[in-house]
């Protein structure tokens, strides 16, 4: 194949990944690495690295666009991604000693039965829940944007959130996985966020994971500019489209979709601890 037909080829996968990344809030890095190592045979700890660098550009991207139409909530990323960060960093440090098999396998099924949750619609009694006293005091409660007009919400159950935050931080060190998919479901059907608000703090927050890991790989020498620049141009044109998009696609759509996507990534995980990764 030619440099510029693999070029081509990568860019169309990276916008197409950058897309679902961008409406779903996992990032691009959850179909771009499946895609670059079965497609193209891409060495997995390069694809790893230009997958890292596609997320800084999907939530630098994304997440500019979000905070501009009012949908992410920045308190709230900013307060939980300090649970996600410690929670990867004592991951990290349980890898030697831990039986990551049988984590993944029952992270891949845990991920399979939320896909089944994610997709019912929160009912009107949800969307009307009272003020919570720690969200409040952390002005965690917020409004946004949508098809009906600016709709205000009510953050809860902000210990458990950062508890499950905690919970996705030490699976994604432990794994090698993002924790995307554990953010969404955590703010969406534990802290009753509304479904794009979570999608566009997500997308938000793992910018911020993305950086600090991208440095250890640059370092390393596993980031391929080659193979990194068509990949960020694509991630980054496609999360730009699915920011357009969200602001008004109807949210049963985009549980949909999000189902899908975590319930391929729940299957991909239990075939690699059986066979293959872990």
């Amino acid at each position: 194949m030619k440099v510029l037909e693999f070029t081509a080829l990568v860019w169309l996968g990276s916008f197409i990944a950058g897309l679902i990344g961008s409406l779903t809030g996992l990032g691009g890095g959850v179909i771009l690495v499946p895609f670059l190592t079965l497609v193209f045979k891409v060495d997995i700890r390069y694809a790893i690295g230009a997958s890292l660098v596609s997320v800084i550009a999907t939530s630098s991207g994304a997440a500019a666009a979000y905070v501009r139409e009012g949908f992410t909530n920045i308190r709230i990323g900013m307060f939980l991604e300090m649970a996600t960060t410690v929670g990867a960093l004592v991951g990290a440090y349980l890898t030697a000693s831990a039986p990551s098999k049988l984590i993944a396998i029952i992270f891949g099924v845990v991920l399979i039965l939320s896909a089944y949750l994610a997709r019912k619609p929160r009912s009107q009694r949800e969307r009307q829940l009272p003020m919570d006293r720690l969200a409040t005091r952390l002005r965690m409660n917020g409004s946004f944007p949508d098809l009906s007009g600016s709709r205000a919400y009510n953050v809860q159950k902000v210990p458990t959130g950062f508890s499950l935050m905690f919970g996705a931080g030490v699976l994604s060190g432990l794994l090698g996985i993002g924790s995307g998919a554990a953010k969404v479901l955590a703010m969406d059907r534990t802290m009753k966020i509304p479904f794009k608000v979570s999608t566009t703090t997500s997308n938000f927050m793992i910018g911020v994971t993305a950086a600090a890991s991208a440095g250890v790989y640059l370092h390393r020498g596993y980031i391929d500019p080659g193979l990194a620049m068509p990949v960020m141009l694509g991630v980054l044109a496609g999360s730009l489209l699915g920011a357009r998009i969200l602001t008004k696609a109807d949210t049963k759509w985009l549980r949909i979709v999000f189902s899908m996507v975590i319930v391929i990534l729940g299957l991909e995980m239990i075939y690699d601890a059986l066979l293959r990764r872990f």
